[in-house]
Order: structure tokens, then C-alpha cells, then sequence
């Protein structure tokens, strides 16, 4: 029997899970991912290419199926992670991957063929952008140059990219790829001006409101948020937000899963902007025979400091637009069996320290906000913070064949 599994993904925060999904004979995976993402190299890119969403963790769940021990698909792995060293030039890269060097030793052909043909389109653009080209993904370049052939469209590359690459995963961008820039405001009125301050070392001030904008906040526009109350400098970031619209491809996905999975990662930058798509909720609302499975995060993130793991569910359901749970968004929760400890020593439990806590009382009832609170063991041995995939996997799956059973009834 197939499966149908849709989950939240941001770049690698669920990778162990998704590798375990795929390991899973009958489960056919679909990924929703958004493109906010601007730090250094991908910032690079898309201030040199303006309209363009940030690659990095679409190139980053390409090789979620790759095995290591396999040499064409570990050439592949290498050639989507390779980082250009200072003074790298376009001629040189196309040059290397033409004559087989480095990396690209152990390229198929056919996979070679193609990322030549969009390296060179990217080298045609890249001749008169003046980019810095250090520190810069392959992965990322060959992305570049699909964009530019297809016209620019974000979605069009991303399928492009997934077929170069044989990713047996439904990569989906969660928008139709229009452009926008993610910032957060703290409780405090401190702006994080863009999505790599958001994933950064910070304060424990909570961070409170994300917005999508047209463009990034410029050094005039910060000074002057800096001025203003939390109020005023939320109805100023309101006024800038940027149009999107869903993707169908992915409310398609949503609306056709058996088990859809809010998977662990960096909430206010992976998954949270994700949710503030339009459609996307009504497409989980309306899909009322699947299970629904927030998963707890087992590590600690920059921008969850001082936040339980109900917290953390509770600023799902805000963002799906559906606080009290009502429309039934998220029907389950897993955690990890440890993730009750209440500091000290996190030796032999799996976590970090700092890991998002569930208090007792949350376990005791086995329930919050009206979604069923699921533990089991998670994490992987001799892995601290690191969910097991295997054992998700097995304990997702165990869900959804509770749920479809109650509803055969």
C-alpha cells in the first residue's frame, strides 16, 4: 500500500528523517520547502540577481537520496556541496567539470551534460554581474543557471534541478516563487533584518512577528525602525509585505497526503514563513483524513531560546491561522521520550541542552490543544540532538495507521 507523506522541510533540520521516509518501501515523499534564505553566498546571489529566492535548501535536500558508497552519487554529493575557493573564476569551474577534474572525477555523462549546460549559462550572466564568486555551492551555481534558462522561474529550476540530480523526493517550492525577504521583530522591538540574523546567535528576548517583504530592509529604513516602538515598527513592516501566492503543486500535495509532518528544523526561518502562505491552511483543513504530525525538535536553535515545545506548537497553529486548534491543523505531536528532563545533566537522553521542554503535566494528560501527545525514543544512539530516522519514521508511520484504522471504523 503507497503512502503518501507530505512534510514541512527546511534544508537539513529533517534530512534523517526524509532519508528514512525514502528507506521505506510503499512512501511516496513530497517535500514543502520555502526560499527565503539570504545568508552570505545565497545573500550574494540574490542581491546580484534581483527576483530570485535563495536556492541553498533546495540544493541541500537534492542529495537526501545520495549514498556515499555508491562513487557516481557520492561525485554527485561532492559536486552540490563543493565550495569555490577565492579567486575562483566561472572559465575555470566549466573548464574542470568538462575535463572531469576534482569533483566532478565521477560524474555520469548525462549528469555532467547538464550541469555544464546551466554552468554555462550561469558563466554568460555571471561575465557581467561582478559576483564574488568564493565561497559559492555548485549547487547552487548550476541553480542559478536553470533559473536564468527557465526564464527566470524559480519553480521551473527547482524541477529542473531535481531531474538533473535523480532526486526520487517532490521537491516543492511552497509559493508560485515570487520574491520576498524575511525579517522578525523580538518582543522587544529589535529588528533581525533578514533571515541569516534569524538562524544567528541571539538574545533570549522571544522573537514575536515575521514578516515577508518586497525588499530588504536598507540601512536608513533600520535606524529609523530602531526609533520606534513594537507597535509602530510593526505597522511599517506591515504596509511593505510582498504579494505571494501558493504553489498548487503543493496545496496539491497537502490536500492529497496520507500523513502530513511538520518536520523539526529552524521554526522562524525554515517552517513558520512557510505557513503564512496563502491556501496552505486551507489546503491542511480540508484534508481531514490525514494524520497531522508536529515533531518536536530534539537540539537547541538561536531562535527558539526560552520557548517550550508547546510553545513551539502553539506558534504553528498561529501562523495556520488557527490558534485554539479548531480546524484540527495539527492532530498529533511526537516527541522525543527524554524531552521532559528538566535541565542538568543531558547525558544519555538525546538532547541538547537548551532542547525545547515538554512540562510534565503536557505528559501526564498525553495531550495539548487538542492534538494527541505522542513519546517515543527518537534520537539516534551516540548522536546527541540528532533525530533517529528510523525510529520517526516507524513512530509516524505507527500514527498514521492508528488514524486511518479510527476512521475505517
Amino acid at each position: 500500500m503507497t503512502v503518501a507523506v507530505t512534510m514541512f522541510s527546511g534544508g537539513r533540520g529533517a534530512a534523517a528523517i526524509s532519508r528514512g521516509l525514502l528507506r521505506t518501501p510503499g512512501v511516496e515523499l513530497s517535500l514543502v520547502i520555502n526560499g527565503y534564505d539570504n545568508g552570505l553566498s545565497t545573500g550574494a546571489l540574490r542581491r546580484h540577481l534581483p527576483g530570485m529566492l535563495g536556492p541553498s535548501d533546495f540544493r541541500k535536500n537534492l542529495a537526501l537520496h545520495l549514498d556515499p558508497a555508491d562513487p557516481a552519487q557520492a561525485a554527485l554529493a561532492s559536486v552540490l556541496e563543493h565550495r569555490l575557493p577565492e579567486g575562483a573564476t566561472t572559465g575555470a569551474l566549466i573548464e574542470a567539470v568538462g575535463e572531469r577534474r576534482g569533483p566532478f572525477t565521477a560524474l555520469p555523462r548525462r549528469i555532467r551534460d547538464a550541469v555544464v549546460a546551466d554552468l554555462c549559462v550561469f558563466a554568460r550572466w555571471s561575465a557581467t554581474a561582478g559576483l564574488d564568486l568564493a565561497d559559492c555551492a555548485v549547487g547552487n551555481l548550476v541553480f542559478v543557471g536553470a533559473y536564468l534558462r527557465h526564464g527566470e522561474d524559480f519553480n521551473a529550476a527547482v524541477d529542473s534541478c531535481a531531474r538533473t540530480f535523480g532526486s526520487p523526493v517532490r521537491l516543492l517550492n511552497v509559493t508560485n516563487g515570487e520574491n520576498a525577504f524575511l525579517v522578525a521583530l523580538k518582543r522587544d522591538g529589535k529588528l533581525l533584518a533578514d533571515e541569516a540574523d534569524i538562524v544567528a546567535p541571539q538574545d533570549a528576548t522571544p522573537i514575536t512577528d515575521l514578516f515577508l517583504l518586497r525588499e530588504p530592509p536598507d540601512a536608513r529604513l533600520r535606524a529609523e525602525l530602531a526609533e520606534l516602538p513594537p507597535s509602530w515598527t510593526r505597522e511599517v513592516l506591515a504596509r511593505d509585505r510582498a504579494e505571494i501566492t501558493p504553489n498548487p503543486m503543493a496545496l496539491e500535495a497537502l490536500g492529497d497526503a496520507d500523513l502530513i509532518v511538520y518536520g523539526p528544523g529552524t521554526p522562524h526561518s525554515s517552517l513558520l514563513p512557510s505557513y503564512l502562505t496563502p491556501g496552505v491552511a486551507d489546503a491542511i483543513a480540508d484534508n481531514r483524513a490525514a494524520a497531522k504530525v508536529f515533531v518536536v525538535n530534539t537540539r537547541h536553535d538561536h531562535d527558539v531560546r526560552g520557548l517550550t515545545a508547546p510553545d513551539l506548537v502553539d506558534r504553528t497553529l498561529a501562523y495556520l491561522g488557527d490558534p485554539g486548534n479548531e480546524r484540527r491543523m495539527v492532530t498529533h505531536v511526537l516527541s522525543h521520550r527524554a524531552q521532559h528532563h528538566r535541565g542538568g545533566d543531558h547525558r544519555g537522553t538525546g538532547l541538547t541542552p537548551d532542547a525545547p521542554m515538554v512540562p510534565g503535566d503536557v505528559l501526564d494528560r498525553g495531550e495539548w490543544a487538542g492534538a494527541r501527545w505522542v513519546v517515543a525514543d527518537l534520537t539516534e544512539p551516540g548522536r546527541s540532538g540528532a533525530h533517529s530516522g528510523d525510529r520517526t519514521v516507524e513512530a509516524l508511520l505507527a500514527i498514521r495507521g492508528e488514524t486511518a484504522l479510527a476512521r475505517a471504523r
